[in-house]
């Protein structure tokens, strides 16, 4: 479960994004090992007065600067609390929104600005075994349409250059791009990456999750690439158009789905074809795979997990909504 620094809990008292610490989060940790499940963490540099310019971490005022480089530092040690509890790693994506409405004269300059406070919020070495930084980058947005400071190009080298993970989020490219593609690329110089698994209708508009073609080839990559053990997943969508729950459930069954796909498909063959030079049977075969019934096996493997087979799911779905939901204001 992914969790933004936004969501602390302080009894009701004022702490401010520069003032956090891992005693805030102590409910969502229990939480967490009641579930038997691990946690991400997110610094959460919007909606907040200092955010207002569109500029946090590249902003020219040194004091904003500072307190967003506080606040980034201090989720990372929250996310160092978070692993040693959990006993899995948590991993810190950064996001910074820092970007130009129209279009600017000095890039440079704000990236340099962008580079120095990565710098300093990334100087403490932190152990892998709890926490994993990782930053994400986006193609542009509401009010920064002409530049993002925080390109794919600017993190990809500051990720490599110092180690860290690259966030690929599918809905932070150019709508005909594919994340798909870039997954052996960047694994070519990176050790590990974080996904955010989105549907991008209208760029980046996280729609629910679908078993749509770039899903599967998103997992395919995975698994041909033997990335398994190198990519972390993450997904982010919503839609407040359906109930919560099943947005949730679809979405997260769906990526699975995908995986499940991409694990049965006789992946060595299809590589013996390729590198002999038999495009045509490999073109042949993976034609037949398609209508191969995976669906027999994902329903085995559900009854296997005692999770709900099918629909199933959705009459426990509409029973929360009418009992819990619909209660609340």
């Amino acid at each position: 479960m992914n969790l933004h620094a936004s969501y602390l809990e302080t009894g009701g008292r004022k702490v401010d994004r520069n003032e956090i610490r891992p005693e805030h989060y102590t409910g969502w940790v229990e939480w967490a090992k009641q579930q038997k499940i691990g946690m991400d963490f997110n610094q959460t540099l919007f909606a907040h007065p200092k955010a207002a310019s569109g500029f946090t971490l590249s902003n020219y005022d040194k004091n904003i600067i500072n307190f967003w480089i506080d606040h980034s530092i201090l989720c990372r040690k929250v996310a160092e609390y978070i692993g040693k509890e959990l006993k899995s790693p948590c991993v810190t994506n950064l996001w910074a929104p820092d970007g130009f409405k129209d279009i600017p004269v000095d890039r440079r300059k704000s990236r340099e600005l962008m580079k120095d406070s990565l710098d300093k919020i990334f100087a403490e070495k932190l152990n892998h075994k709890y926490q994993l930084d990782a930053v994400e980058s986006k193609l542009f947005g509401i009010g920064m349409e002409s530049c993002t400071v925080g390109s794919h190009e600017f993190y990809l080298g500051y990720a490599i250059k110092n180690g860290l993970l690259l966030t690929l989020d599918t809905g932070h490219f150019h709508p005909t791009e594919v994340v798909s593609d870039k997954i052996s690329s960047v694994l070519c110089y990176l050790d590990e990456i974080l996904l955010h698994v989105s549907r991008p209708v209208r760029w980046d508009s996280d729609h629910v999750v679908i078993l749509d073609d770039e899903l599967k080839a998103i997992a395919s990559e995975i698994v041909r690439g033997n990335f398994i053990e190198r990519v972390h997943i993450g997904l982010d969508f919503f839609d407040a158009s359906i109930n919560r729950v099943a947005a949730w459930t679809i979405g997260t069954r769906c990526m699975i789905k995908a995986l499940l796909i991409a694990l049965l498909e006789p992946t060595d063959k299809l590589r013996e074809m390729e590198t002999s030079g038999d495009y045509t049977s490999r073109l042949a075969l993976l034609e037949e795979l398609k209508t191969l019934p995976f669906g027999a096996v994902w329903d085995y493997y559900c009854l296997k997990n005692n999770v709900p087979v099918g629909m199933d799911w959705l009459k426990q779905v509409k029973q929360y909504e009418e009992k819990v939901l619909s209660r609340r204001k």
